[in-house]
């Protein structure tokens, strides 16, 4: 096997039999997923420095203590160890036809002593200091140089200190093996001098002349070692394009083998259950929801499995159009799913539901994992017989216990709290339960707005449906700002309110890392509102540690107007709607995210009456936040502080959930949108879904039009793109079948 891979070179060779790693190196490069020269070459550098102008030393003092990279050219003419050990340095004394500037060595003297000749010519560079009153470099990269072997008798030898250099992520393992900076661009160099030559051309060649791509190979060597900006740039603009195109196509598969390869189940959409609950609504469907249930009614007919996302902000009527879609399942002899991230949510949906279907011959049932053996029992067996028409639940809906008769519809809510991989397993549930048989429908819902190049990757696979229009009826929620000194006025605000008959929310934020703080934070001023504060009104209390029964009781007796004041964490943030709550206080709202935020300001505005939601941050942000004030746009890495004003400006600017969704990915990135590192999807070493917004959709265009020509990669001329994407894709295939 060993003498095999060291006979047979191409870019799946391990990383071992490369010349100048061995064994050792190695394994620190295994440690960091470099395993094959594949990986190796495509661990490009997090960023260069600009060496392309070479200076005379006389010139350098001009460049003392400004930050910037130089490098010069010159001679050695002595060097010297000065001082004593433990702090001895060695000097070297570099000279060109201007001047001389001594290069200084603090660290492994014995060593740069050894490593120097005088006469030799070099090239050195690294950042400008003046000590006593002289130039000098401290510990600078350093390139041994000879003539070059051409008519122009220049020289040759350069790789860190000349042209745009590569600066390549280290640890302290691979630094252990002399794998730093330097021994980086060592290795990079000499593996691209000899397997650059077998890296094939994955794109076809339509698609390289129509953008006027580098060519794979010429690309691969100018992100590592670019003779000049303009290279770079084109090389970054190819290889970015590569990673979007190839999670494009994964997609695009994946919806192939969802809406061509798997058989659905053809609804008939004429449902008089769902046109008995349409007609018992006291209120009329917006134009948005109409259009969105002819897209899901189009798909339920059309034979193939419903594979789609209903976004909407909060309050924008999601339920009432999945429930439509639960009906006409139920009509046509099949039960359904609703899936939840939380017991709380899926309690909330289950009442809603049970509401709405007041009249109806329709029986819906809860699964959640609080609920006494007795009961889930019961659940259990109605499920497995048929006799449940819809069940409510969280992940408990996946466990292998859970067997469904006939299995027509999933819906999961707010997707972005599940992977792909519980998406697969709940339509394989509906799969197991007709024996093989046709797929059920899936409609995902989420009251989180999704920026638009995000949707296109983690939720690429889907059709995308948007209710982009809230009831005629609703009363915009006004947004307030107070800080800590104003919370007398706030208490005064609130007294005023519940007098008048409303009832409020008081949120304290619950933090993972300090939840049992967070949870003594919001019980202790529970206790205090009560005791001092709303004397004269019923305040309540709720969070996450309280059983499903003891949450259940305080968020129906806040329905039923039994409480005033609900305290609560953020476990409300999601899915309770009482229509008479009028206010919201959100205590340390600069701790939040802002959809988090976004998300509990919509628990209010669901009544007839003028809203509130108000926001408590401490006082030194008082004269940092003004209401429509310039939002600086983010630049770089930005504090913690900075980041916390602009969310609660943005609160006050805007209410439109898809601006504040865009907002909170530029501030968060979209490694932390929401388990992107869930979808399934490869991590992108170059490209940003944040800028790199146009290049994403021809990388879609492309792969999808390639996909609908040539569904499975069998065309000669798509032969190395085959390859290449089962080599990048390996991990998530394995989610195509039902994804």
């Amino acid at each position: 096997m060993n003498l095999q891979h060291q006979t047979k070179k191409d870019l799946s060779m391990p990383v071992q039999y490369v010349k100048g790693i061995g064994p050792k190196r190695a394994e620190a490069l295994a440690n960091h997923n470099i395993k094959t020269v594949r990986d190796l070459i495509y661990y490009f550098p997090y960023d260069y420095i600009d060496l392309s102008k070479v200076g005379k030393i006389v010139d350098l003092r001009k460049h003392a203590d400004s930050g910037e990279w130089v490098t010069v050219i010159g001679t050695i003419r002595t060097f010297d160890l000065i001082g004593r050990p433990p702090r001895q340095r060695l000097s070297v004394i570099l000279e060109d036809e201007s001047g001389t500037i001594q290069l200084v060595f603090f660290q492994s003297v014995q060593y740069f002593k050894k490593a120097f000749e005088v006469g030799e010519i070099i090239a050195a560079s690294g950042k400008v200091t003046i000590f006593n009153r002289h130039p000098q470099i401290v510990h600078p990269s350093i390139d041994r140089l000879s003539p070059a072997d051409d008519e122009d008798g220049g020289l040759q030898g350069f790789l860190h200190t000349r042209g745009i250099v590569p600066k390549y992520g280290s640890s302290g393992e691979l630094q252990s093996v002399n794998l730093n900076i330097k021994g980086f661009r060592r290795i990079m160099k000499a593996t691209l001098n000899e397997f650059l030559q077998f890296a094939e051309e994955p794109l076809p060649s339509s698609i390289i002349d129509k953008y006027k791509y580098l060519p794979i190979k010429q690309a691969l060597s100018s992100i590592h070692f670019p003779e000049t900006q303009q290279l770079l740039d084109e090389a970054r603009l190819r290889l970015k394009f590569d990673e979007l195109f190839s999670m494009q196509l994964l997609l695009a598969l994946r919806r192939q083998s969802v809406k061509v390869e798997l058989p659905g189940i053809t609804f008939d959409v004429k449902s008089s259950l769902a046109r008995q609950l349409v007609d018992s609504l006291p209120f009329k469907l917006t134009k948005a929801q109409v259009k969105v249930i002819k897209e899901i009614t189009d798909d339920l007919k059309s034979g193939k499995p419903m594979n789609r996302l209903l976004q909407g902000d909060v309050g924008s009527g999601k339920t009432i159009v999945a429930l439509i879609a639960m009906l006409i399942g139920i009509d046509n002899g099949y039960q359904t799913a609703l899936m939840a991230p939380t017991e709380i949510l899926a309690e909330q949906h289950f009442k809603t539901l049970a509401n709405f279907l007041k009249g109806l011959n329709v029986n819906v049932r809860l699964l959640i994992g609080g609920q006494r053996v007795r009961i889930r029992d019961d659940v259990l067996e109605e499920i497995r017989t048929g006799a449940a028409n819809i069940v409510v639940g969280t992940h408990a809906l996946i466990q292998e216990h859970v067997m469904f008769k006939k299995l027509g519809l999933v819906i999961i809510d707010e997707q972005h709290r599940f992977g792909v991989a519980q998406r697969v397993a709940l339509r394989e549930k509906g799969i197991e339960s007709l024996s093989g048989g046709p797929n059920p429908h899936i409609l995902v819902m989420t009251a989180t707005p999704i920026p638009r190049t995000l949707s296109l990757t983690v939720y690429g696979d889907l059709d995308v449906s948007t209710i982009n229009e809230l009831p005629a009826h609703r009363i915009p929620i006004k947004t307030i700002l107070n800080f800590e000194s104003q919370l007398s006025s706030v208490y005064r605000f609130i007294h005023e309110q519940v007098k008048d008959g409303r009832q409020v929310y008081i949120v304290y934020p619950l933090v993972e890392e300090s939840e049992k703080l967070d949870l003594k934070a919001a019980t202790e001023s529970y206790e205090k509102l009560k005791s001092e504060v709303f004397t004269d009104y019923r305040v309540g209390l709720i969070h996450g540690r309280m059983s499903s029964d003891e949450k259940d009781n305080i968020m129906t007796d806040f329905e039923q107007k039994k409480i005033d004041i609900l305290v609560s964490t953020t476990v409300i943030e999601v899915g309770i709607d009482v229509p008479n709550a009028s206010v919201m206080v959100i205590e340390h709202a600069e701790r939040l995210g802002l959809s988090q935020l976004h998300q509990l300001r919509g628990r209010v505005g669901r009544g007839a009456e003028q809203s509130y939601c108000i926001l408590i941050a401490p006082g030194w942000m008082g004269r940092k936040i003004k209401v429509g004030s310039t939002i600086p746009t983010l630049d770089g890495v930005e504090d913690n502080k900075r980041i916390a004003e602009r969310r609660l400006r943005t609160m006050l600017e805007t209410l439109d959930g898809f601006k504040i969704a865009e907002i909170d990915l530029e501030l968060r990135g979209p490694g932390d949108y929401f388990g992107t590192r869930q979808s399934g999807l490869p991590t992108l070493r170059l490209a940003n879904l944040l800028t790199d917004g146009d290049i994403l959709l021809s990388a879609r265009h492309e792969a999808f039009h390639l996909i609908d020509t040539d569904p499975h990669l069998r065309l000669p001329e798509h032969r190395v793109l085959r390859k290449s994407f089962d080599e990048w894709m390996k991990d998530a295939l394995g989610l195509l079948h039902g994804g």
